[in-house]
């Protein structure tokens, strides 16, 4: 399957901006690996299997704390619970591509690659879906990869002052506020940060879905009693 030029060179054009919060938020989980006891090979290898920023230091963290391995790996998974919406939003753009390249997509979905690829599939039919995306996620890997390699290295000499641990925070906020279109999306958005918020101390990370299925009800909401008229 050919791979259009000008979709690729748009999805890295895209997703260029958010390598200024990547590249941080990586640095972060590497020297947080090392920090935890694991050995460079490990965590090198541990962050090209998962490849998942928030859940990977919850994991990283409780492994540092020996936790039961079904209490890192459930904790994991509900972090990424996201990821099962951020899916079926997706997937119809993705029908016409095969098994393959099906398996390749669902490796690299991260908040950051779908937030760009389902806000330039809606802008028109003409996108080469599998190359933007592929632009995007792909690069989105290897940026994590040499920044996570990079933290490895450098183990605990980053300064603390540097607050790199304020770069993931940035990234959903340079993907969430362009997001924020009409009436309906800003309530979605801001409802489901307040709940967040609200309910950080629910037991294994369970107020992030909380807060979405609320922002998402709230957002339909507004949109049925014609919020954006």
């Amino acid at each position: 399957m050919g791979l259009r030029t000008s979709d690729l060179r748009a999805g890295l054009r895209d997703v260029a901006p958010l390598y200024f919060g990547i590249v941080p938020f990586g640095l972060v989980a590497g020297v947080a690996a090392v920090e935890q006891g694991l050995s460079p090979l490990h965590a090198v290898g541990f962050s090209s299997i998962v490849f998942a920023g928030a859940s990977q230091l919850a994991m990283i963290e409780l492994l540092g704390s020996n936790a039961p391995l079904a209490v890192v790996v459930g904790t994991a998974v509900v972090i990424n619970l996201r990821m099962v919406m951020y899916s079926a939003s997706i997937a119809p753009y993705f029908r016409s591509f095969t098994a393959r390249w099906k398996t390749v997509c669902s490796y690299l979905l991260t908040d950051q690659a779908y937030a760009l690829s389902i806000a330039r599939y809606g802008e028109d039919g003409e996108t080469d879906r599998l190359a933007y995306y592929l632009s995007v996620g792909a690069s989105l890997w290897l940026v994590w990869q040499a920044s996570t390699v990079a933290g490895v290295i450098l183990g605990s000499g980053l300064p603390p002052e540097w607050g790199l641990e304020f770069a993931a925070p940035l990234v959903f906020l340079a993907l969430l506020v362009p997001a924020l279109k009409d009436r309906a999306s800003t309530t979605a958005g801001l409802v489901g940060g307040v709940v967040a918020v609200l309910a950080v101390n629910v037991p294994f990370h369970l107020n992030l879905m909380f807060a979405a299925v609320v922002g998402v009800l709230a957002g339909l909401a507004v949109d049925m009693m014609g919020g954006d008229e």
